[in-house]
């Protein structure tokens, strides 16, 4: 029988961190199950690769301030490429109300030692972008090392250190159950056959609920589909721009090869694993494209290369990372809310230190932990594009 000191199920970029840092850190026995034939099928590859440090709770700024600098120091750190842009976030304020959250939120972050974050006001936002239709933007907020990054680079990458330094990804393997002893976990039974183990890690994205019901674990993440539609090649919006975010409605898009990725989060949530595009969502989105934008009245879109894909959501919008309690061994890294692809760096140092030395310095742990559902601890992110 196939044995593997820590199987963490899921190939994705969460995966793929947890088992670069495992690696880094000395574990050398690390076994990556990912069920389909390539990795990033999930929702890795359908990101958009957005990272930011402008939240609104201390545990999702402490882990972007962990993970953003990684990132700056990807290519250098690990000899392979994550493609990061540091272009900024720029949100647009239209209302009082937008502007006292953004003021009330650069408090934590400053606080907790993010410094290039600022309020800027209209007129200087009329002087960066007047191609924006900014009659009813009273301010916003600007932070310089926020950006984007390849999300499929960054996994491959990832991936690619950790098995060159003694960890092993099986693909096209599923697993179909998990094997509990009087001590926790014992191992895996996978399409492949068992694995001993007596650490697995849940890193199966908007599936993850479901391999939780295999050690009989309830975890409240449930998948709902997100559209992007990108642009053919446009030359009237500066391609130096940030990711912008319009406030009033949640609209925002960022440059991306010679066009630019547009991205709105409908109010009426999609639940289920569906990942079909639904070509009406163009003119949804191009309606509020143009009102933001007037000359994006001119973009032009090929619904073919538009896609879905799957945020896997708790009900607090945060992340669900570490031990579980009543089953030895088992892990989770689950439920990022479509933060995944940002946070991925400070998952992975998160798990492995939990994992390996039973604490962490990133967080607090127990902020995020499985339990603070049953205990009434949830936390609420508002900051959710």
């Amino acid at each position: 029988m196939q044995t593997a000191e820590v199987v963490i199920v899921g190939g994705g970029i969460v995966g793929s961190s947890i088992a670069y840092h495992l690696t880094a850190a000395g574990c050398k026995d690390v076994l990556v199950l990912e069920r389909e034939s390539h990795q990033g099928k999930g929702s890795t590859g359908k990101s958009m690769g957005g990272v930011r440090a402008q939240f609104a709770t201390p545990v999702n700024i402490q882990m972007s301030l962990y993970s953003i600098p990684f990132y700056a120091t990807f290519d250098d750190r690990l000899g392979y490429p994550a493609g990061y842009r540091p272009q900024g976030y720029l949100f647009l304020a239209t209302e009082d109300k937008h502007l006292a959250y953004l003021r009330a939120n650069q408090a934590k972050q400053r606080a907790l030692g993010l410094k290039c974050v600022e309020m800027i006001d209209a007129q200087h936002i009329r002087m960066m972008f007047p191609q924006l239709y900014s009659d009813d933007v009273i301010g916003g907020s600007f932070c310089a090392t926020d950006g984007f990054v390849d999300p499929y680079s960054a996994m491959t990458g990832f991936m690619t250190w950790a098995s060159e330094h003694g960890a092993h990804l099986l693909k096209g393997t599923a697993v179909t159950g998990v094997v509990l002893d009087k001590e926790g976990i014992a191992g895996v039974e996978t399409s492949r056959g068992p694995i001993a183990t007596r650490v697995v890690v849940n890193a199966a994205g908007a599936w993850a609920a479901a391999l939780g019901c295999m050690a009989g674990v309830d975890i409240p993440v449930k998948p709902v589909k997100r559209m992007l539609v990108p642009t053919e090649p446009f030359a009237e919006f500066p391609h130096t721009a940030p990711m912008i975010i319009d406030m009033s409605n949640g609209f925002h898009f960022r440059p991306e090869s010679l066009g630019f990725l547009l991205a709105w989060n409908e109010p009426e949530e999609r639940v289920g694993f569906n990942t079909d595009f639904e070509p009406e969502f163009i003119e949804n989105i191009l309606t509020r494209a143009a009102a933001r934008v007037p000359c994006f009245e001119n973009l032009a879109v090929n619904p073919k290369k538009a896609w879905a894909g799957l945020y896997e959501v708790t009900p607090d919008h945060h992340s669900i990372l570490g031990p579980v309690d009543e089953v030895k061994g088992f892990f989770v890294a689950n439920g990022f809310s479509g933060h995944g692809v940002m946070h991925a760096p400070a998952t992975g140092k998160i798990l492995s230190d939990l994992i390996l030395t039973g604490k962490t310095s990133i967080i607090d742990p127990k902020v995020l932990r499985l339990g603070r559902f049953a205990a009434g601890e949830i936390i609420h992110e508002t900051a959710v594009l």
